[in-house]
């Protein structure tokens, strides 16, 4: 058992499967010597070498299609997109290409690949390299999207978005990469389309994400010693597939549902999670499914204001607190 950063473990997963695997390769823009503009991939270049640990000019469009092309005639790439808003700049290989290949050729080619992203704000980089766009990617049939918020998550769905046939968007938080975590030796693997119940609960079910798992949690703390409120938190992980067992299982247990989502309010993920709710578990709710959410906007540059935008521990806590006191407003 180690403790390592959520970075690190972005460099030990891509290595664990290159080391299993000659037919996996690694590109981008700056990922070999400099270790990527994060360093989450420091050391790659050094142990796997030029051949399979390849630097790209800055084109989105070209990475992505030099990794479909691999992809095609026989490797596993994973594809570097540096910040996740430039998935915009080469979005018809994500919408169009990789998700519709198996079926363009009558299933006589396939597209493992996966696309690593840097997801998310908090880090002050500004409306145009700061969005959580895990709904983009996840309205897309025929894509699988992950986004884990520990080390050990990183490494295990790291390894199974890798062995997986299909492609894989992976979104990893920029804003987690410092953070730590006990990961066990030797080899991990998960297994997509698995959410994690991180602290169970008998009142209320929050869902989470990325970024917003340590939030929850905290906010979850808060809520049990100044009100009374115990609730139950989970991971969810795994967009595409989605574990909607786990999901429905908790409400049916706690009759409440919150979502803590970093996107914006308007298309986000947990208003896909709340219709399948409704759908399928609303004579288990006690109450109105509630979002808590960044709001419809550009996220703003300055501290504060950024601050303000994203959901925070206090706010999850007093959004929950006036929920389940009686108030839905």
């Amino acid at each position: 058992m180690a403790e390592l950063t959520y970075r690190d473990a972005v460099a030990r997963g891509i290595a664990q499967e290159m080391q299993r695997d000659n037919n996996v390769v690694f590109l981008g823009e700056d990922v070999a010597k400099a270790g990527g503009v994060f360093k989450a991939t420091v050391g790659l270049y050094e142990q796997f070498g030029p051949l399979r640990v390849r630097d790209t000019p800055i084109s989105e469009q070209a990475i992505l299609g030099a990794a479909m092309g691999a992809a095609m005639t026989g490797l596993r790439p994973i594809a570097e997109i540096m910040f996740a808003d430039f998935a915009a700049v080469c979005f018809d290989y994500i919408a169009n290409e990789f998700p519709k290949l198996r079926y363009m050729t009558n299933g006589q080619l396939g597209c493992p690949l996966v696309v690593r992203t840097g997801n998310g704000g908090g880090a002050r980089f500004g409306a145009q390299h700061s969005q959580s766009i895990e709904n983009w990617t996840m309205m897309i049939p025929g894509l699988k999207v992950v986004a884990p918020s520990s080390p050990v998550d990183v490494i295990g769905l790291m390894a199974a978005a890798v062995r997986d046939d299909n492609p894989v968007i992976f979104h990893e938080h920029k804003s987690l990469y410092a953070i730590k975590g006990e990961v066990p030796d030797g080899e991990i693997v998960d297994t997509l389309g698995t959410a994690k119940i991180l602290r169970p609960g008998k009142d209320a079910t929050i869902l989470a994400l990325a970024l917003m798992v340590p939030r929850a949690l905290q906010a979850a703390e808060t809520l049990a010693a100044e009100h009374g409120i115990d609730c139950e938190v989970i991971d969810v992980r795994s967009l595409v597939p989605l574990d909607t067992n786990t999901i429905l299982n908790s409400v049916a247990r706690t009759g409440r549902l919150f979502t803590v989502e970093e996107n914006p309010r308007l298309c986000g993920w947990g208003a896909e999670i709340a219709s399948i709710v409704a759908d399928e578990a609303f004579w288990d709710l006690d109450g109105p499914i509630v979002r808590i959410t960044t709001p419809h906007i550009p996220l703003p540059a300055a501290d504060h204001l950024e601050d303000l935008a994203l959901p925070g521990a206090p706010r999850i806590a007093e959004r929950i607190a006036r929920s389940m006191n009686g108030s839905a407003r």
